[in-house]
């Protein structure tokens, strides 16, 4: 084999897999702990590879510095990055990294903890659906630690002082309940990726060899307003295990911050499901999706069980991709919704999959500290390329979900006739969006108090929260909202949440 002009800072043999088959996965493992212009050298014997990988170069923004051969083996030289030869080293003999991913054992708890008493939410409390704006100096910790450059105490440091920030804002706006403003995740759902046991995040260009028009997607990635270089997707390659809390510490730290209620976000296990399932990586550790989604309902009941004995007053279970069941059809272009890959599915059998799925997670929890969010994508402050349709096609579904309360997003048009709702259970809470997160403009209370009384006098006030539409910033690297708009939203929430309680409650 001819030789690089140039030394690479680390190297790994792929052997025979192709880029749609696992490959890709050793090369981000690899290539994310380099710092820029630091150079990988890759080894491969597939034929597809030569053709494959340049294409991935181009998506990502590396640089494919060398490409050598002898005989059937391929070697590839990639800078991550743009390269910059006056920093590149004379060509040497690198040693070869391990080959395959290692797939470590999965412990299962033997019983799950009891809950623990929560301090109560009353009736019309304000409070933020989950994420909020994360400061410049966290995003950058944020992509260094994913990166493997930035160690785990270095990170949490800083995480925790980003969360004290979001605390304070919220306390200052008034709320009633609290939550960590998600701080510590990239985005709102992929992040379990990074904690869970044989999972690991791939940036969602890594998914061009997956799917069946990639000339498509790549169009479409470069449209988006989400960096999607920066946005990561959990990719599956061995029995999902849970040796790490998920949120179990944002909660711990939380609490320490103050006593008022604590909500937790979470990934709805239909989501999960949906964005965890990979053909040529996720079969490699499941035979179906179906498999897959009794680890990812067990891995969450794991946890729904230590934040509830952790006496968290709510847990909410994002699943957004369901708007994506009953209205993605009627689109030609992909939504970005949750980052998934926009499959067409049968549209009943989904809704029967998510709501089984969801029965499964929270048998034996307490119902009234359960609840479940729906929206219709928040990735760009673009109405137009959201979702639109009431929630009429959802109605049975959000009837029969065994949770407490439905946060749903309420103050779009894209959402619909809202007195639809009015024929839900009434031993449901509906957490209204009262203010849009995409707007630039800042409702004031009397605006939201005037919309909305008529929808708290028809659903019973004892029924109503008050919240924002969805999170300031879904994913973290696309805010939808500065932190001091987000604030000034939430306080308007919070002097309508009061207004409302002393005209319906006299208090």
């Amino acid at each position: 084999m001819g030789r690089h002009p140039y030394a690479p800072k680390t190297s790994f043999d792929g052997g025979d897999l192709d880029c749609g088959n696992g490959l890709l996965l050793l090369i981000r493992k690899h290539i994310d702990p380099l710092e820029a212009g630091e150079l990988l050298e890759i080894r491969s014997t597939e034929i597809s590879v030569p053709e494959d990988l340049p294409a991935w170069c181009r998506l990502t923004s590396n640089e494919l510095v060398s490409h050598v051969k002898s005989g059937r083996e391929h070697s590839f030289l990639v800078s991550k990055g743009k390269f910059d030869p006056a920093r590149a080293k004379p060509a040497s003999e690198a040693r070869a990294m391990p080959l395959r991913q290692s797939v470590v054992a999965v412990t299962i708890p033997a019983s799950l903890p009891a809950p623990s008493p929560a301090p109560s939410i009353a009736p019309l409390s304000a409070m933020g659906v989950g994420s909020w704006p994360r400061p410049a100096w966290l995003l950058d910790a944020l992509h260094r630690h994913l990166e493997g450059r930035l160690d785990d105490a270095q990170f949490e440091a800083a995480a925790d002082d980003a969360v004290r920030l979001c605390v304070d804002a919220q306390l200052r706006a008034g709320v009633d309940v609290l939550t960590d403003g998600e701080q510590r995740r990239d985005n709102y759902a992929s992040f379990v990726g990074g904690i869970l046991d044989n999972c690991q995040l791939i940036p969602i260009t890594d998914l061009l060899p997956y799917i069946e028009h990639p000339e498509e997607f790549e169009r479409e990635l470069r449209a988006l307003d989400v960096p999607a270089g920066k946005v990561r997707h959990p990719a599956v390659f061995g029995p999902l295990g849970r040796s790490r809390p998920i949120a179990l510490r944002e909660a711990r730290f939380l609490r320490e911050l103050s006593g008022k209620p604590r909500k937790v976000a979470l990934p709805g296990p239909y989501l999960l499901t949906r964005t965890m399932w990979m053909e040529c990586i996720s079969d490699r550790a499941y035979a179906n999706r179906e498999d897959l989604a009794r680890d990812i309902v067990r891995v969450l009941r794991e946890e729904l069980a230590d934040l509830f004995a952790d006496g968290v007053s709510l847990v909410q279970f994002d699943e957004p991709v369901l708007s994506e069941v009953v209205y993605g059809h009627a689109r030609e272009r992909r939504t970005f919704m949750c980052g998934a890959l926009g499959e067409k599915l049968d549209t009943p059998a989904e809704l029967a999959f998510a709501e089984r799925l969801l029965a499964e997670l929270t048998a034996g929890f307490p119902r009234e500290r359960l609840a479940m969010h729906v929206c219709r994508g928040n990735w760009s402050p673009d109405e137009s390329v959201a979702l639109h349709g009431d929630y009429g096609p959802l109605l049975p579904l959000l009837a029969r979900a065994p949770v407490g309360t439905l946060f749903l997003e309420l103050c779009t048009p894209r959402a619909g006739d809202a007195r639809l709702l009015a024929e839900l259970p009434r031993d449901k809470r509906i957490g209204i969006g009262v203010v849009n997160q995409k707007r630039v403009e800042v409702e004031s209370a009397d605006e939201i108090c005037a919309r909305i009384a008529p929808l708290v006098e028809l659903l019973g006030p004892e029924r109503v929260l008050l919240n924002p539409d969805c999170g300031f910033a879904t994913f973290a690297d696309n805010p939808l909202a500065s932190a001091a708009i987000a604030r000034r939203k939430l306080a308007a929430i919070a002097d309508a949440a009061r207004a409302l309680r002393t005209r319906f409650f006299g208090a």
